[in-house]
């Protein structure tokens, strides 16, 4: 059902709707719209794709799909071509799906879809609901009570090869020559030596940190691991996983980062944690109809 042909159903991603905010015991009608900025709801003060319609839900039978109206224009055809080449207009846009996604991952369990999915109607969209049913359902089981956490180690190279070294002059038992031309060739060697050992170091201090959190986590996911152009941190990114955490478990694997952290000796590591996230990690594929 969509009578406007230049409008397209965005999607945020699903839930179920008895779990849905404003939603009543039973499932709502086939098409019915809850709307996600009512009062009192957390989702008040969160804009659209476009900042213009707000988020509602469009029920169907025990799901509900996230959903926003958007100019088709804006994600279809030439001119979208132009836009989703052109940061400027994707990143806002990214930010506001994912502000969605935030927020009503705090109402109920959520199977995130990806930026820029449409459906030209909601008849099109109960249609990918019911072929996919069993795999929306099974998520949303299996997300429940849990959420995403991300750690990423970011090392400062330098600060590291630095610490490093100079353990390794503390611990040289010959002293330094005395000739500064030799004393030099010397430090020069512990250095590339500390370049070489870094990497066994690096290998040594992630495997630790992932044996310490992965027990409390109900699944892991290695992700890509961003340049320093990609990432915007200040440092280089050496690890970068996702863990799908119980909820309950969330204050101690907390606190087992902020214990690998302070037992690490050489400086110029440190593992950085945030979230809660959507489950963006930990989604099923679901190949979708042209809008």
């Amino acid at each position: 059902m969509n009578e406007d042909p230049n409008s397209a159903f965005y999607l945020y991603g699903f839930t179920r709707s008895d779990q849905a905010p404003n939603g009543a015991a039973s499932p709502p009608p086939r098409t019915a719209r809850i709307s996600l900025s009512a009062p009192g709801t957390r989702l008040v003060d969160v804009a659209g794709i476009d900042e213009q319609r707000p988020p509602f839900l469009s029920g169907h039978g025990d799901l509900a799909a996230i959903l926003s109206l958007v100019a088709r224009e804006e994600f279809c055809g030439p001119v979208a071509d132009t836009h989703l080449q052109d940061l400027a207009w994707v990143g806002p846009r990214v930010c506001r799906h994912q502000a969605v996604l935030e927020e009503a991952m705090h109402l109920a369990p959520i199977l995130p879809a990806r930026f820029g999915t449409l459906f030209s109607s909601i008849e099109a969209l109960d249609r990918f609901m019911d072929q996919h049913r069993a795999t929306i359902v099974g998520f949303l089981e299996r997300v429940a009570g849990q959420e995403e956490w991300a750690v990423k180690g970011l090392l400062d190279r330098a600060r590291a090869e630095d610490t490093l070294c100079r353990q390794m002059l503390a611990k040289n038992k010959a002293p330094l020559a005395a000739s500064p031309g030799l004393a030099y060739m010397q430090e020069q060697r512990l250095r590339l030596k500390a370049k070489q050992e870094l990497e066994d170091w690096l290998t040594e201090e992630c495997s630790a940190l992932l044996k310490a959190v992965t027990p409390l986590a109900s699944e892991t996911c290695q992700r890509q691991v961003l340049s320093r152009e990609a990432s915007g941190a200040d440092h280089e990114m050496v690890l970068n996983w996702a863990f799908l955490v119980p909820q309950g478990a969330v204050a101690d694997f907390q606190k087992q980062v902020e214990h690998v952290n302070a037992r690490r000796t050489p400086s110029g590591l440190t593992f950085a944690v945030s979230g809660p996230w959507p489950p963006f990690s930990f989604c099923p594929t679901l190949e979708t109809e042209p809008a």
